[in-house]
Formats: structure tokens, sequence, C-alpha cells
């Protein structure tokens, strides 16, 4: 008697070969991937600080389709953890109940851009998400430099998500 379970692992498949295909299930594709980091607007930021302890804070962004762009206050921990050690990890989740779960996290290395504080010198490379970032975090088209925050750019070399309303 074949004993398959319901998700189609065979019957000897190990514990991490399930929640493998699992995960492959309930994975995003690109385009929602994609979807996905464009409407949300609240991050999660994980550093290393010098004494090899995570530290986590929340953090507006934008989405350009390539790279995720945090704007900082350029005196907080994360900007020093950064500074000190360029490897970081962003989660971005939405959803309350357990079938509504869904979410990405993006890692690899931070790489500062533009004058740190910014006060708006030109700067091309800082067009795309000085447009995005204002519009969907604050209604307005015309990005406000405060002289307390900068930008950091993560081109991840990982990206993992989920939604469990593929379950």
């Amino acid at each position: 008697m074949d004993r398959t379970p319901a998700d189609g692992t065979p019957a000897d498949s190990t514990p991490a070969d399930r929640a493998q295909r699992r995960g492959r299930r309930i994975m995003m594709t690109d385009e929602e991937t994609h979807a996905f980091l464009r409407e949300q607007r609240t991050c999660r930021v994980a550093t290393v600080s010098p004494d090899g302890r995570p530290h986590v804070g929340a953090l507006w962004f934008a989405w350009d389709g390539t790279s995720l762009w945090l704007y900082s206050i350029t005196r907080s921990r994360r900007w020093s953890d950064l500074r000190k050690d360029p490897r970081i990890s962003v989660v971005v989740d939405a959803g309350e109940a357990y079938d509504e779960l869904r979410g990405v996290e993006l890692s690899g290395t931070a790489v500062f851009v533009g004058e740190a504080p910014r006060t708006g010198e030109p700067c091309e490379e800082l067009a795309e998400p000085e447009r995005l970032f204002p519009v969907k975090n604050f209604g307005i088209t015309e990005m406000p430099h405060d002289g307390r925050h900068a930008w950091i750019r993560l081109t991840p070399d990982s990206i993992v998500s989920w939604d469990f309303r593929k379950i």
C-alpha cells in the first residue's frame, strides 16, 4: 500500500524534504513579490552590532523592482552597525490570521548612496527612490530632506517569500 502523504512527498521523505516542498508551494512568484514590495510600507531591518548581537528596527522603504531603498537616520544604531558591518536582512510581512500571513525576506550587503545626511544634492542614482518614497509614504511628490536621514540601498543576494493564503 502506498503511504504517500497528501502533500505528494514520498512516505520515506524526511521532514526537511516535506518542508522544502511546502516552501515551494507557498512561495510568491516574482510578479507577486514585486507587487507585495511595492504596496507594503514598513519593513524590519536586521543588522549586526559590533558585539555580534542582532539589532532589528522598523523602517519605511521603497522598492524599485531591483533594490530596496531605506531612508535611515544617520545617527541611528542601524546606520552605525551598517558602517561597521554592511550585512543586512530585511523582512516585509503582512497578515493577521495564520492563513493570511505573507512576506518577503531580503538579505545582502548595504550600500550607502548620496551624501550623508541627505540635503538634496543632485544624485542620479537617487532619482527613482526619491520619486517613489515620498508618494508611497507621505502622499507628496517632492522628497523632503531634513538633514538627518540618508539612503541605504539593498540589492538582495537572497530573496525568500511565503504566502500562507496558498495553503
